[in-house]
């Protein structure tokens, strides 16, 4: 199984296989147009699930519990504040985190009393935690101001390296795609937005970025003297580029997302909500979906980007022309066309013919 793998990604990286991922492109533009739609609905209906440190209010926390009966904390809250609605979390296998809105020192004191007796715990295995609704604003903006620097200076650094900014900004839209697609997940899954969940998502973007480059780097280097040849599109060359880095891309995602899906497991049905838990999810997703943009977004939307330039479009039309037999005058050169143009299918033997021209010695 490991040969035949070998041996798939080798035919990936010389051309004898080939997917026509580039040229497909159509497919991946309503792939995640449809799932960005569905993460917009999901961030409307039912909504993100802000934790207390974004929202505010007070936190009780009983630790040591012969049993984790949610329904005995929410009641002995209801009994202190009856328009409360408590939101009671399992924490590991014994013991509960109940979270409510501000509370007076009085409610919070019987508060406390009614879970020490509730539960049967001694004081100290009972505590009690007041977070203000201006430290989550403080986190939010700084988050929120992390992500712009971030994306300003990727933006900048991806357009000097690369020294074109339409690869810059297939990246930057590639970015959007996968934090919209992961924050919807965690939409969807109801799962509280905490300090950790932030950190996650900035996280992610940094593996994508990282990702993403490795494919330009490739796209860039196929495609160098791409105006200098007419057997080849620029799109073609761009689609070798992916086919040679999708057996990385491939063992780079599973590398990652092996121990951050433990690190979930144990998060959420070990330990219950917690840090672990939070940012493994956001880590997860964007990870997943991560892969997917470097692979089937980030390159057929910087072609797409190449394509409207007038010489990349000039050049386009003439190798299809040339294939087709309209230009050249001579017959040699209509005779190799039809080759040329077979050799480009998914899964022929594009052999070295595929590869860049290397200056000789």
């Amino acid at each position: 199984m490991a040969t035949g793998f070998a041996q798939w990604g080798n035919d990936l990286y010389t051309g004898r296989r080939s997917y026509d991922i580039v040229g497909r492109r159509r497919t991946w533009y309503l792939i995640s147009a449809v799932l960005v739609a569905i993460s917009g609905v999901l961030l409307i209906v039912p909504g993100l699930n802000p934790g207390i440190e974004f929202r505010g209010g007070s936190e009780f926390v009983v630790s040591g519990i012969d049993t984790a009966d949610q329904q005995l904390a929410t009641d002995t809250v209801l009994a202190v504040a009856p328009e409360e609605a408590p939101r009671v979390t399992t924490v590991g296998g014994s013991s509960l985190r109940i979270q409510t809105a501000e509370l007076t020192s009085d409610e919070v004191t019987e508060v406390t009393n009614g879970l020490i007796a509730a539960f049967d715990v001694d004081g100290d295995q009972v505590t009690s935690t007041f977070i203000g609704p201006t430290w989550g604003q403080d986190v939010s903006e700084k988050a929120v101001t992390g992500l712009v620097v971030f994306l300003l200076f990727v933006s900048v650094v991806m357009t000097v390296y690369f020294r074109n900014w339409r690869m810059a900004a297939a990246a930057m839209l590639a970015l959007f795609h996968d934090l919209i697609l992961t924050v919807g997940v965690y939409a969807a899954v109801g799962w509280e937005v905490t300090p950790a969940t932030v950190i996650g998502f900035l996280t992610i973007l940094g593996y994508s970025i990282y990702d993403t480059v490795v494919v330009f780097d490739k796209v860039r280097e196929n495609t160098a003297d791409v105006l200098d040849q007419t057997r080849f599109t620029y799109a073609e060359r761009a689609n070798l580029a992916v086919n040679q880095t999708l057996v990385r891309s491939i063992n780079t995602s599973v590398v990652a997302l092996l121990p951050v899906a433990s690190i979930l497991v144990v998060g959420a049905f070990i330990l219950g909500a917690g840090t672990l838990r939070d940012i493994a999810l956001a880590l997860f997703v964007g990870m997943f979906v991560g892969t997917f943009s470097s692979v089937f977004l980030a390159t057929p939307l910087e072609v797409t980007l190449r394509e409207r330039e007038p010489r990349i479009r000039e050049h386009t039309a003439k190798v299809l022309a040339a294939r087709a037999g309209v230009t050249g005058a001579d017959g040699e050169t209509v005779a190799a066309a039809p080759r040329a143009a077979a050799a480009l299918r998914p899964g022929s033997h594009l052999g070295t013919a595929a590869q860049p021209k290397r200056k000789g010695r």
